[in-house]
């Protein structure tokens, strides 16, 4: 990949979201590789001798659940723990990626509130994270910002909430694919889980943007007013490394 071709993937991911900056929780740890991060061009290399993601999406019934955080507290169903989210839990099998030779399977993906990444102190309104899982127990990450646009099939996912104390939200035969952005390229980084206990390790794949509906995003904020995104952790060091799609 050429310098131009480069800044040609880089620019528009960096430069993309709206100007905010509240909403993020203050979870810390003493850790030192933590996300999410705040990413800033000095951070970005390339590297092409990087092994590619490969993305192996099918179609899948979901079940849209309200994660909870707070289940052993009385007011635990009327109040918004800032670690709550939705969650769409897909059949297993449906779909895995493939990162040097090793298989990760997707368990679910989920939903925050301003974007947890932050592009050059920019936040998008919502960030979507697809969590995978390999046969070792290895944690990997596909991370999709999310801009008020035109609507798209994430909006057919957040149509309906699913309550906190209530029923799960039945979807039919979905194709998971649709909710990744063409272009599969992605900035990549090791850091951490979001929501305690805030396990390092984990291999983080940040794409670039897609679109939801204004409508949608209103939907999901008055869910959590508050926010359900951990502020952007130290980088302490660690750079992102461009790698091109598969």
């Amino acid at each position: 990949m050429t310098r131009r071709r480069l800044t040609a993937f880089v620019v528009p991911l960096v430069l993309t979201g709206f100007l905010l900056t509240g909403g993020g929780t203050t979870a810390q740890s003493r850790q030192p590789s933590q996300s999410p991060v705040d990413i800033s061009p000095g951070a970005i290399r390339f590297d092409p001798t990087l092994p590619r993601l490969y993305i192996s999406y099918g179609h899948s019934d979901l079940d849209l659940e309200y994660v909870r955080k707070d289940a052993a507290e009385s007011s635990g169903c009327s109040t918004r723990n800032h670690e709550e989210t939705e969650e769409a839990v897909v059949r297993p099998g449906t779909g895995h990626v493939t990162l040097a030779g090793v298989r990760y399977e997707l368990e679910q993906f989920h939903f925050h509130t301003p974007s947890e990444h932050r592009f050059k102190g920019r936040t998008d309104p919502l960030e979507m994270h697809f969590v995978h899982r390999s046969a070792a127990g290895k944690l990997l990450v596909i991370g999709v910002p999310l801009r008020a646009g035109a609507a798209s099939p994430v909006d057919h996912i957040l149509a309906k909430l699913a309550p906190e104390c209530g029923e799960t939200v039945a979807l039919a035969d979905f194709d998971l694919n649709t909710l990744l952005p063409r272009d599969r390229g992605t900035l990549r980084y090791s850091g951490s889980l979001t929501t305690a206990p805030f396990t390092e390790g984990v291999q983080w794949f940040l794409m670039s943007e897609q679109t939801v509906s204004p409508a949608t995003i209103a939907r999901f904020r008055s869910l959590f007013g508050d926010g359900n995104a951990r502020t952007p952790q130290p980088l302490n060091g660690r750079h992102l490394t461009v790698v091109p799609g598969s």
